[in-house]
């Protein structure tokens, strides 16, 4: 078995694309069901964010697997998926795992290093195991990547790099509002704030702009419930959904950043909203994007979309802390990589071990039968010599079979041994299974 990743993400698509294919929760889980479905697929989770999909899944064929992982990531658009295609990245046993490691310690972020991703990683892992669709194999990844990720948080100042994205977009935002006049501390400080929404996305941006200072923050969300939740934390206002085009008229930030599949806030309600050209940051984090980009052409408001980010952040260039983070994920690649070839040659290690040890009580108990009156001590003596000759015979392949295979090639040492030894292929899938290889 091994781990295969097929994904899309901002590094491999533009947000025009990336909107075709964003699902929302649900739409998540059913995507984990339909991957899980797949006659090759044996484990499967999602990890999606704002701005990627990627499918994670222990599968037993490569190219089965690929094709028909690929069609269930695209089929939300409606265009030809071989058009498609080409937006979207595969990572193959080693090289998933690398990926995952890689993600996890913010290194495949929009904004690098952003520790948001944390918390994604670990709510993929909780769906999977949730849906009945994660083993040992992608618990086991998923729980080492999380502890690469906060390895890298403790150890170096990666977080300086780049906290999230929402801050990133409220530098942008205050920048704005900065240049037209309409503050001038540089900050959010004393700014009002609205924001759609009361996901993790929304939290982490009434959270950010309540440290900011903003002077008033308030929540629309579907659900009452989660908006009033999120106010009472922070200190804000919950309104309905509907109420966002009236509480437009007040505000100087706007953030929206809801799973929902359509368009929140266009320009024809913008302009009913606003009264004058008072300068408005719009800042708009969802997948499907909430705002018409059309608003950008409206006098004095700036929209930042995660199109507008990956293009500023892309020219932002690599901090000294990132190359710390890349040698933490290296040195545990290696270990986990090292650790996972050597597991893959236990059951056969075993197999041989078992199959030893049957050989030397079968030849144990036919010298019984011939030499009946060989006293305790004698039968002892030759049972303890013969045991022993049998662990020396084993020692050295054993251990070089494990060291082999952490070496790069071809060659499948454990098989080789298997086939030298007639090892029945039974018992070392019987293993296989026992210890969760």
């Amino acid at each position: 078995m091994s781990v295969l990743v097929v994904g899309i993400s901002h590094n491999s698509a533009p947000v025009p694309v990336l909107e075709q294919v964003a699902r929302d929760s649900d739409g998540t889980l059913k995507l984990i069901r339909e991957v899980a479905d797949n006659e090759h697929v044996v484990e499967a989770t999602v990890l999606s964010t704002c701005n990627r999909i990627e499918v994670y899944a222990e599968v037993d064929r490569f190219h089965g697997s690929v094709e028909a992982i690929s069609r269930l990531i695209l089929s939300p658009s409606h265009e030809p998926v071989e058009s498609l295609v080409p937006n979207l990245y595969v990572h193959y046993d080693d090289g998933a795992v690398a990926h995952l490691f890689n993600v996890a310690a913010g290194l495949e972020s929009m904004v690098v290093g952003e520790s948001q991703i944390l918390g994604q990683t670990r709510e993929a892992l909780r769906v999977g195991q949730e849906s009945g669709t994660v083993g040992p194999a992608l618990n086991s990844l998923f729980q080492q990547a999380l502890r690469v990720g906060k390895r890298s948080h403790a150890e170096t100042d990666i977080d300086r790099a780049g906290p999230s994205l929402v801050t990133a977009a409220l530098d942008q935002a205050v920048q704005h509002l900065t240049d037209q006049g309409l503050t001038t501390q540089g900050s959010a400080g004393g700014l009002r704030a609205l924001v759609v929404g009361a996901g993790a996305m929304a939290g982490l941006a009434v959270a950010t702009l309540s440290r900011a200072g903003a002077s008033s923050i308030v929540i629309a969300n579907r659900t009452p419930v989660r908006a009033s939740r999120l106010a009472e934390q922070y200190g804000g206002r919950a309104v309905m959904l509907a109420e966002v085009p009236r509480e437009l008229a007040d505000v100087d930030v706007l953030v929206s950043c809801t799973d929902s599949t359509s368009i929140q806030v266009d320009a024809e309600v913008l302009r009913g909203a606003r009264t004058g050209d008072r300068p408005l940051a719009i800042i708009d984090l969802a997948l499907p994007r909430d705002v018409d980009p059309a608003v950008a052409a409206e006098p004095g408001v700036r929209l930042i979309d995660l199109a507008t980010l990956a293009a500023d952040l892309e020219n932002a260039g690599e901090r000294a802390e990132v190359a710390d983070v890349r040698r933490i994920v290296g040195e545990e690649l290696q270990a986990f990589l090292a650790a996972r070839h050597a597991a893959s040659v236990t059951p056969t290690v075993i197999a041989l071990r078992t199959m030893a040890t049957g050989v030397v009580e079968t030849e144990l108990t036919r010298l019984a039968g011939r030499l009946p009156d060989l006293d305790a001590a004698s039968r002892a003596e030759i049972e303890h010599a013969v045991r022993r000759v049998a662990d020396k015979l084993l020692h050295q392949p054993t251990v070089r079979v494990k060291e082999l295979a952490n070496e790069t090639g071809a060659v499948s040492y454990a098989a080789a041994l298997a086939e030298l030894f007639s090892l029945d292929p039974d018992a070392v899938e019987a293993v296989t299974r026992v210890e969760g290889v």
